[in-house]
Order: C-alpha cells, then sequence, then structure tokens
C-alpha cells in the first residue's frame, strides 16, 4: 500500500521474512487503517547489536534503505531483527508513535507501547499481550473466497497437507516421511498437498510415490493454501509451523499434527497446549470429528491496541504535552 504522498498511519514493517510479514500485515489490516508494507534491512554493525543498544545512525545510514520523518501513527514490527527499527523510530519521533512488536524482541519490554508474543514465549509484564496462536492474514472472507476460487479445480476435498520442512529444531528422516505417507495412504477421499520453501524435494518425491491419487501443488500459479485451508474437511500440518497450524486453527476444522524429528521447548508447549484444550490431535492415520472455537487472535490483539492508543492519546491531551 505504499505511495507516494504523505506516509500512512499505520507501518508494517518486517526485515522481509515471510512469516513475520504476514503477521504484520494481518495486523494492520486488522487495526482498519490505511498501511504501508515497509522491509528494513540492516547493514553491519547494526545488525549484529541488540535492538536497544544501537550505535548511532541507524535510521539514516544502518539500512539499505532509509527511513524517515513524518513517522506514522502506529509502526508493527515482528521478529527480531526489526525491533531495532522500532526502537529507534519510536525515539526518533518524540515516543510519538506507538509501537507494537510481535514476537519476543528479546531486548528490555520498556522499549516498545505493546509486545504482542504467543504465549509459548512464557513472557509478561504490564505493556505485553500474549496470544494463543501467531496471528495472521487470513479472515473468515478471504477464505471464503479462496475456497470458491479453488472449489472447481480441488472439488469434494477431504484432507489438506500443510509441509513444512528442515529448521534449526526439525527435520524430516525417512521414518517420519515414511509414516505420514502411510498413514495418509490409508484414508479414504481426495487429498492435496502444498509444500513450503523449507519443504525438501526428496520429501515431497516420497510422498508422490505413496499417493499417486493425491493432488500436489506444483508451485506454478495462484498458491492454493486459502483454498484448501477453506475446502478440505480435515487438516494435517507438519508440527514444525507454528504459523501453518495457526491459521489451520482458525477455521475450526479437525487439525493434525504430522510427527517430524527433532523438536524444541517452545514449539512443543504451543502444541501441548493447544492439544490440551482439544484443539489439536496427533496424526495417527484415521481420521476423526471434533469441534473446537476457531482461534483467530488478530482481530482481538487489534481492537486492543487500538484501544491502548487511544488511552495513551488521552493521557496526552489531559497532561497537555
Amino acid at each position: 500500500m505504499a505511495g507516494t504522498g504523505p506516509p500512512a498511519p499505520v507501518w508494517a514493517l518486517t526485515t522481509g521474512e515471510a512469516g513475520a510479514a504476514g503477521q504484520a500485515e494481518g495486523l494492520a489490516a486488522a487495526v482498519g487503517r490505511p498501511f504501508e508494507v515497509r522491509t528494513a534491512r540492516l547493514r553491519r554493525p547494526w545488525s549484529w547489536l541488540p535492538a536497544h543498544r544501537q550505535a548511532p545512525g541507524l535510521l539514516q545510514t544502518g539500512l539499505a534503505e532509509r527511513l524517515g520523518p513524518p513517522w506514522p501513527e502506529l509502526l508493527i514490527t515482528c521478529g527480531r531483527r526489526s525491533a531495532s527499527v522500532s526502537v529507534a523510530v519510536r525515539r526518533a519521533s518524540g515516543g510519538r508513535c506507538f509501537t507494537v512488536h510481535i514476537q519476543n524482541p528479546r531486548v528490555p519490554l520498556r522499549h516498545f507501547d505493546l509486545v504482542v508474543p504467543p504465549r509459548h514465549d512464557g513472557i509478561g509484564g504490564p505493556n505485553v499481550l500474549e496470544t494463543r496462536v501467531a496471528l495472521h492474514r487470513l479472515t473468515p472472507d478471504t477464505l471464503a473466497a479462496a475456497g470458491e476460487a479453488w472449489r472447481e479445480r480441488l472439488g469434494d476435498l477431504n484432507v489438506a497437507v500443510l509441509l513444512g520442512g528442515r529448521s534449526r529444531s526439525h527435520r524430516f528422516t525417512p521414518e517420519t516421511v515414511k509414516a505420514l505417507a502411510d498413514g495418509l495412504a490409508g484414508l479414504e477421499g481426495p487429498v492435496a498437498v502444498t509444500a513450503s520453501r523449507r519443504t525438501e524435494p526428496d520429501v515431497v518425491a516420497a510422498l508422490k510415490a505413496r499417493l499417486p491419487d493425491a493432488w500436489f501443488w506444483d508451485g506454478s500459479g495462484c498458491n492454493p493454501y486459502p483454498g484448501m485451508l477453506a475446502l478440505a474437511r480435515h487438516i494435517v500440518v507438519t508440527e514444525d509451523s507454528v504459523s501453518m497450524t495457526s491459521e489451520a486453527v482458525s477455521t475450526g476444522k479437525p487439525v493434525y499434527a504430522a510427527r517430524m524429528a527433532g523438536g524444541n521447548r517452545r514449539i512443543a508447549r504451543f502444541q501441548t497446549a493447544l492439544r490440551a484444550e482439544g484443539v489439536i490431535r496427533p496424526f495417527e492415520g484415521r481420521l476423526e470429528e471434533w469441534r473446537y472455537e476457531p482461534i483467530d487472535e488478530t482481530p482481538r490483539v487489534a481492537a486492543e491496541l487500538l484501544r491502548r492508543m487511544r488511552a495513551e492519546h488521552a493521557g496526552a491531551v489531559a497532561s497537555g504535552s
């Protein structure tokens, strides 16, 4: 939404990671004001330093594209590296830019007006608003539109399979791929599979060999991902991805976590909490029916940040500042 005139009252700013951008843009859209998508890539040495201990000149020379006033009324950032830009803009604006940081910034929380971490990070404070799942761009309207757009191609879809891939904490092994493939092969009804950028080609090849009747997205054309979420009766998502799991549970449909090798405590806490709440179940090669209230934290966070912005503005007016 960037333009050539005055800046929009809201910036959604990240350092370019797709997952972070999706969260920042989703929250910005939910706020309901015009917003611009900004990407800030830090140069060295600024990229090496903690967000609250930056060398001078970050906004002038420390970014690939310079940022300057007039500043937005609201700055939404997501991801550790973008926290540095948030802190710098808040200082440069004299505190007049309300800053919201999604995820744990890993620096003192007082440097932000509001911090929105997932609850599995286990941080708290007066300016902290925890979420059960990750924020995202999906809404009931966008899902409905995607379902109509993909209905002719995907038809009566029984199972949507969302694949993650190798990360610092998780990986596919021949055993986990075989377990997933065997489990899917034993199901009745149409299956559609979409891979992420982290999914290794040999994983997709192994699944194709075991599931000759399944539909696989080849990466060309429009992404079927939201259409698959809209149309499928059941959703299987690999346990490595907090973002895909969060989007899947926004549908209210049965969501199954497919096992991968490895793991870490943060994602384990995320999975464990949703299982305890009856939202997700492990994928064991059979389909079940259960219900839960769809989980979408983005509107709640948007409403709360707007309330806090109004309260801060009213306080500033009352004090004459």
